[in-house]
């Protein structure tokens, strides 16, 4: 076989799965949050007003950084 056959070629966009691969990390974050926010009120309801507040705003964070993921491709890519 000769060196520069093509076994196979990469088309499209790759911004799109490295997309797919930055939204991981923000996905675990969101269930991290909201799963412990769970505990907490369950172990203590009359804190229930700031451990919902804590949660939206790192909820919050999580999805920004999902949404600079999601912007990336198109700032960087040819």
């Amino acid at each position: 076989m000769a060196a520069t056959e093509t076994l196979a070629a990469v088309s499209g966009s790759l911004g799109s799965i490295g997309y797919g691969l930055s939204a991981i990390g923000p996905g675990i974050g969101v269930g991290i949050i909201f799963g412990n926010g769970t505990q907490a009120l369950a172990r203590q309801p009359e804190a229930a007003g700031l451990i919902r507040a804590n949660q939206i705003l790192g909820f919050a964070f999580c999805e920004a950084l999902a949404l600079i993921g999601i912007v990336m491709p198109f700032v960087f890519g040819q």
